[in-house]
């Protein structure tokens, strides 16, 4: 019988402290995240939907913005899983490098940009406490972060970019441009 009542108070105590993490992110990270959010879509806003359209698709012919600045873009501006219809700016045969590199930076991206893709935000805030508790500051983990993944997509966009052109030359599929 004792078990029994251990376990019980176990079980109700994991979901009173759910419970309080839930109220701690009401208090703290939720309120960020809907100034933030707010922000962003006041700025694409006042930019211009058109604008912003016309510049993705002029970034998108060059190879090194195409799989960093408009990822970044992509990810900042339209959040996960949105974020993924800027590939409709591409042709073809870059759609699936530019899947892998922005699906590739909707973590890296959260330390500096929460509202980006607020349910995954556990992972990184996993990640901050730990940094926290062994005393190193956060905004250097969240730049480093950051920097890391822009590298990231862009090797895997191009990775992704040249295996597409294999599998496309083997299937006999013609490629426009290459």
């Amino acid at each position: 019988m004792e078990a029994l009542t251990v376990f019980a108070e176990w079980f109700i105590g994991l979901f009173n402290e759910g419970g309080k993490t839930f109220v701690g992110f009401l208090t703290g990270i939720v309120p960020t995240l809907v100034a933030l959010m707010t922000a962003v879509y006041a700025i694409k806003n006042m930019i211009g939907e058109e604008r912003v359209n016309k510049f993705a698709q002029r970034i998108g012919g060059n190879i090194i913005l195409r799989y960093t600045l408009l990822p970044i873009m992509a990810v900042f501006f339209l959040t996960n899983p949105m974020a993924y219809t800027f590939g409709t700016f591409l042709p073809e045969r870059y759609k699936p490098a530019f899947y892998d590199a922005a699906v590739s930076f909707v973590h890296p991206i959260l330390g500096l940009f929460p509202h980006a893709n607020p349910a995954e935000l556990f992972v990184y805030m996993g990640i901050a406490n730990g940094i926290q508790e062994a005393g190193f500051s956060l905004g250097a983990l969240a730049i480093r972060y950051f920097i890391v993944g822009v590298v990231v997509i862009f090797i895997r966009g191009l990775v992704t970019e040249r295996i597409t052109v294999w599998m496309m030359n083997r299937e006999g599929v013609e490629l426009e441009g290459f």
